[in-house]
């Protein structure tokens, strides 16, 4: 009889464009979340958990934008006899999820609904450096109203939100722009054709590429690019690009002054008119909080989502400079966005239902702060209370009961105990502050030692020998005193 093989072993190995979160960065993005849906929740908002899976017929249309609906999202589709069953998909932003929610439970929700969600999102999109196939994203939204007050709102929310996980002013700017505005240049191009349309929308897109110049040659004939290649352009004539440049080169040294460039770049436009009314009326009301230009201005550089957007469209971006991989200094760019969707609940209910909102890449968000040496999480293991005795567990669970109880982080070493080294060295690798010991000794005259790790290390990195000799980080309290002298230690930690 033949021999069977065995199967081979599965790599321990992470999906591409995926990865493991370990400690102090799962703590680090918890503490981010929760500061944020603190300013959320300041404002009013209510939080809300959709699932995250959710059929690919609600999702609608997805990045990339392709009509498969296996492409850009993670998508199955369910067993039925027939062949017939439905495709699913994992969620690829949290904003589509919201329309369905608002459909189907719209007759339990208050108008406008103000909600507030966070969590992880999905993207079948090709990885590389620093950007993953599963991210954490921090929306939130308001449904249900037409007036440019909620996305003033929202804009002030998010200056708020940003000072407060520890982005001063200065190191961040939110800017605004308005799609109806973008439609009024197109208006003033007199460009009717689709197609056309899109392909500005998209040279449009790449202004900050390659700037005025070469989008005047994309709009025309076109233009070589970095590698040498030719990229065909639109085929306008100079007159019909003039509203394109005229629109991306607006931004004066103030708002009124933007307005006034904007209002001349889409002419008799009835509606680049009535966008630029709104964040005439947008800057007015963030004016009326304090929100200055220094935090919040209008732009309209901003081209984002320009086949989701109806109207204002916004988004925060850092100023500081980092260094890339290769040591070129570049501005960390762009942490959070959004604006006004309209058009997403009527998919369900056929009917117009205004809507706006943000979303903050909290991944993305914890990397600036991580460059900049702004997270405060610390890096801190609990407390071991090491095991001298096996017949004395339950008095070491005592004392771990005592240390949580006061609260204190705590753990009893739950390893083999015979060599005593691998129980520090344990306590190192969890970047314990201290350690507790107790053996026949200790129990006999009613006293426990207690080890400060981090003093420790401080002395056998700095002291010399004599200095090594005279100190000493390691006490011996009554068992009383336990918590006490475990909370005084790291009490001075800090």
């Amino acid at each position: 009889m033949a021999k069977q093989k065995k199967a081979p072993r599965p790599k321990a190995q992470t999906p591409k464009g995926f990865r493991d979160y370990f400690g102090v960065e799962v703590s680090e993005r918890a503490e981010m979340l929760r500061t944020i849906t603190g300013v959320y929740h300041q404002y009013g908002f209510d939080a809300l958990e959709s699932s995250a899976v959710e059929t690919v017929e609600s999702l609608g249309k997805f990045l990339p934008d392709v009509d498969r609906p296996n492409e850009g999202v993670f998508a199955w589709q369910e067993f039925e006899e027939d062949g017939n069953g439905d495709w699913l998909a994992l969620r690829y932003d949290l904003t589509a999820p919201l329309a369905r929610v608002y459909a189907q439970h719209r007759n339990d929700l208050p108008t406008p609904y103000r909600r507030y969600t966070m969590g992880p999102v999905w993207r079948n999109e090709k990885p590389g450096p620093g950007r993953y196939r599963q991210f954490y994203q921090c929306d939130a939204d308001t449904v249900g109203t037409g007036s440019v007050a909620a996305d003033a709102e929202i804009c002030a929310m998010l200056s708020d939100t940003l000072e407060k996980v520890g982005i001063p002013r200065g190191d961040y700017i939110v800017r605004i722009n308005n799609r109806k505005v973008l439609n009024g240049v197109l208006e003033a191009m007199n460009v009717t054709d689709e197609a056309a349309q899109a392909n500005v929308l998209r040279t449009i897109d790449k202004f900050d590429k390659v700037g005025e110049a070469g989008v005047r040659e994309l709009l025309g004939k076109g233009r070589l690019d970095a590698s040498g290649a030719y990229i065909d352009g639109v085929g306008l004539s100079d007159a019909q690009a003039e509203p394109v440049v005229a629109f991306l080169t607006s931004k004066g040294a103030s708002n009124d002054a933007t307005l006034a460039n904007l209002r001349a770049a889409v002419g008799d436009s009835a509606i680049g008119s009535e966008g630029i009314d709104e964040l005439e009326e947008i800057a007015k009301l963030l004016a009326a909080q304090g929100y200055g230009p220094d935090r919040i201005v209008i732009d309209p550089s901003v081209v984002r989502g320009l086949g989701y957007y109806t109207g204002p469209v916004y988004e925060a971006e850092l100023t500081f400079e980092i260094l890339d991989e290769k040591g070129r200094k570049r501005q960390f760019g762009s942490v959070a966005g959004g604006g006004r969707y309209d058009d997403l609940v009527k998919r369900f209910t056929g009917q117009a239902v205004p809507a706006t909102g943000v979303s903050i890449g909290v991944d993305r968000l914890l990397a600036a702060l991580r460059e900049k040496g702004r997270l405060s999480t610390k890096a801190q293991g609990p407390v071991v209370v090491t095991v001298m005795d096996k017949a004395h567990m339950a008095d070491y669970q005592s004392m771990v009961a005592d240390l949580r109880q006061a609260g204190i982080r705590a753990e009893v070493y739950l390893g083999n105990p015979k060599n005593f080294g691998n129980q520090l060295k344990y306590a190192d690798k969890r970047e314990s502050p201290v350690a507790v010991i107790a053996g026949g000794d200790e129990f006999e005259k009613g006293v426990v030692q207690i080890k400060d790790l981090i003093l420790g290390a401080k002395i056998a990195e700095n002291a010399t020998l004599e200095e090594w000799k005279a100190l000493t980080n390691q006490f011996e309290v009554p068992r009383s005193e336990l918590v006490s002298k475990v909370k005084s230690i790291l009490e001075e930690q800090d």
